[in-house]
């Protein structure tokens, strides 16, 4: 039985548009015009006999037939694009591209996606280090480990556990410092608090001042401390036995388990906001997408 199929520049264009909510955006990504996109979906509704689009001045949004087609659509031609590219390239292999943020990846990421390429020898993938938002449609992006899901709205989110702050160093400085092991974080001078810059984009900025006031310890002196702008670098510091730091309890389990790293305290401060995995819909059948979610899932520090 010969397939039934609607026009496939048309498609390509439905696709495009209903993804990125533009025809503008639409005509970027595939090269044409917004015009010529415009044209494109209006012969798909005539072939549908459907109005797959509400115009909204810039912005299009997807009618309820246009959802209905969507789904099966977007499915359908990421299958396509997915088998093309593994005979275009020889590919033998599963490839997925992978998006996170710096710290995250340094201290807890490569680690846990290692674990798994060692588990499954048949996977590879395309690991990209950059901060919040990214563009999955233009850079091709199936997973991000992000922070903070409402950056992705649109997309699939899978929270990992609510991180915590608590104050670590390194055997050396407590060994230098045997007060603490008396004391505690009481004993720990304002000189030696190393403390995270958090950027102007971050909301929610745990801090020494809200740990010292959980704790009923009177504030410190934030002039007195070291200041750094990278928490993968604040805990490579505090790992050198400069001082103390504010440690999240996901990036520092791995130095903390090796003994490079020692707790001093309990008392933990929440972070704000969860780590989330964050995936568009269309790839979930993507081979291995949704095992390595599962596999970091699992391997979150709860």
């Amino acid at each position: 039985m010969p397939l039934t199929l609607p026009p496939l520049n048309s498609l390509r264009a439905f696709e495009a548009a209903a993804r990125t909510g533009s025809f503008t955006a639409a005509a970027e990504e595939i090269g044409v015009s917004a015009a010529a996109i415009s044209q494109h979906v209006k012969k798909l509704e005539d072939y549908l006999g459907k109005t797959v689009f509400t115009r909204q001045n810039n912005r299009v949004t997807l009618t309820d037939a246009g959802h209905s087609f969507f789904e099966s659509a977007a499915s359908g031609l990421q299958i396509i694009s997915d088998t093309t590219e593994e005979h275009l390239l020889q590919r033998s292999r599963a490839r997925l591209v992978i998006s996170a943020i710096e710290s995250v990846t340094e201290k807890w990421l490569t680690r846990r996606i290692a674990e798994y390429c060692h588990a499954h020898p048949d996977f590879r993938f395309d690991l990209r280090v950059e901060p919040d938002p990214v563009d999955f449609a233009r850079h091709n992006i199936d997973l991000r480990l992000a922070y903070d899901g409402t950056h992705y709205p649109e997309l699939e989110l899978v929270n990992l556990p609510q991180d915590v702050l608590v104050p670590v160093c390194s055997p050396d400085y407590l060994a230098r410092h045997p007060e603490i092991g008396t004391h505690g974080m009481a004993a720990v001078p304002d000189a030696d608090l190393l403390h995270t810059s958090w950027g102007p984009s971050f909301g929610t900025q745990p801090s020494w001042q809200k740990w010292h006031s959980h704790a009923n310890l009177p504030q410190p002196v934030l002039t007195k401390g070291f200041l750094v702008h990278s928490s993968a670098v604040l805990l490579d510091l505090a790992r050198e036995g400069l001082g103390v730091a504010l440690g999240q309890r996901l990036m520092i389990h791995d130095d903390v388990e090796a003994g490079k790293l020692v707790r001093i305290s309990d008392l933990t401060i929440p972070l704000g906001r969860s780590y989330c995995l964050a995936y568009p819909r269309v790839k979930q059948q993507k081979r291995h997408l949704l095992p390595l979610i599962e596999w970091l899932r699992g391997r979150a520090v709860s």
